[in-house]
């Protein structure tokens, strides 16, 4: 039998160091040196919990989940589906049936994009609101599906500083416009959006608001009742979690009215050559064989995020950006892009004179390891006027050495070019 409640575990002391013993992969090497792991914002690493979640589930668990009767088969959707009410706890959602499991963020929003805009809440012509900052995962969907539906994109500009202009984004609401879009947390700049006010302003007009919180969830505590949004979509390995797992939130009255989004087996209730009638939320959008295993890690990873204080891992991270901002911003020739006021723990830099590739393959040799490019976002690099950035991207288990580390590297690329 499925639990009914998910059982709350007594809060666990924030140690940096045995934090750290928890991640394996923290403990190696990289050309001869520790490795300094500052891409999370790309995928975090997992605790040795989440791994053995893994090993358990093939090892003793191994059995596909929903239509068998037979022993393993009912072990691994116990399993399972008390890994979506994990995430439903976890969200603060009103049901589990409002828990969709799919790939990831990316999975989430092209889901939204493909049936939403396909139910008869959208029209030929009708209009989606997106921010400038947006990850192409919130923007090529979108433009995909307004290919088929003439649905046009509106932008919310972005200031030099990386916030967005609230009083323009009122000025492109009108009758035509029927969903907005907005990322949580930039994933470029880390600004954190004020999401609640976006939310609040489109619901006075009676506009559905998704949130792309695949950065904010490893980060901040996640409501999405208090939040009031009507979609909400993350990635289970920005989170601890494994990859190819993701979950998509949604307000039943929107996911009701919302076609399939695949078709196949465990979705329907019924099948002829004529008709096929749908199973009921949320197996009405989980077509074929899911990702079991990385449904139960993602669950492993909620129960390892759940044992600390989420209030003392944020102001952890926050006094680590701002050490690490004050270390970087000590080297001269080195410019931060994004200085919103609200920031999460994403520094991305560019450096005179230096490509961020060449910094990035350089402080890779000290072990260092940062991610380089347009971060899949490139509208957002063409408002900066930049070719791509260099960005380092903390969590709860970097260290203040860290910081200093990276600061060090990136001096030593100055010096080699200079």
């Amino acid at each position: 039998m499925l639990n009914s409640q998910v059982v709350e575990k007594a809060v666990r002391p924030f140690n940096i160091d045995e934090i750290r013993d928890d991640f394996p992969i923290l403990k190696r090497l990289v050309n001869g040196k520790p490795l300094v792991y500052l891409d999370n914002a790309a995928t975090a690493q997992k605790p040795q919990s989440v791994i053995d979640s893994l090993i358990h589930y093939y090892t003793f668990e191994n059995a596909n989940i929903h239509r068998g009767l037979h022993f393993l088969s009912e072990l691994a959707t116990e399993s399972y589906e008390t890994a979506r009410l994990k995430v439903k706890e976890f969200l603060n959602a009103m049901s589990v049936s409002e828990i969709i499991f799919v790939r990831g963020a990316t999975e989430g929003i092209n889901l939204v994009a493909n049936s939403f805009c396909r139910s008869e809440h959208f029209k030929d012509g009708d209009e989606v609101i997106i921010t400038a900052m947006e990850h192409h995962a919130n923007i090529v969907p979108w433009q995909l599906i307004g290919k088929r539906k003439r649905i046009k994109l509106r932008v919310i500009p972005v200031s030099d500083e990386g916030e967005i202009d609230i009083e323009e984004y009122e000025k492109l609401i009108n009758p035509k416009t029927k969903l907005v879009s907005v990322v949580h947390i930039s994933n470029a700049l880390g600004t954190i959006n004020p999401v609640k006010k976006i939310i609040s302003i489109a619901h006075s007009y009676n506009i559905p608001v998704l949130l792309d919180g695949a950065q904010s969830t490893p980060h901040l505590k996640i409501d999405v009742q208090d939040l009031g949004c009507d979609f909400f979509a993350f990635s289970g390995h920005k989170m601890f979690a494994p990859t190819g797992i993701g979950v998509l939130y949604g307000k039943t009255q929107y996911l009701d009215m919302m076609p399939p989004y695949q078709g196949g087996g465990d979705m329907i209730r019924e099948v002829t050559f004529e008709h096929t009638t749908f199973d009921d939320l949320p197996h009405k959008f989980e077509a074929g064989t899911p990702n079991i295993a990385g449904g139960i890690g993602l669950g492993a990873a909620i129960d390892y995020v759940n044992q600390f204080d989420r209030n003392e891992i944020l102001k952890y991270e926050q006094d680590l950006l701002v050490y690490a901002t004050k270390r970087l911003l000590e080297i001269d020739e080195l410019r931060i892009i994004g200085t919103a006021k609200e920031k999460a723990s994403v520094i991305s830099f560019a450096v005179k004179g230096i490509h961020p590739y060449d910094i990035g393959t350089i402080i890779d040799t000290d072990g260092v390891a940062i991610r380089t490019g347009h971060h899949c976002a490139q509208p957002l690099m063409k408002r900066y006027n930049l070719p791509a950035t260099a960005r380092a991207s903390f969590t709860f288990y970097n260290t203040f050495e860290e910081a200093d580390k990276l600061a060090e590297s990136v001096k030593k690329v100055i010096k080699m070019f200079r």
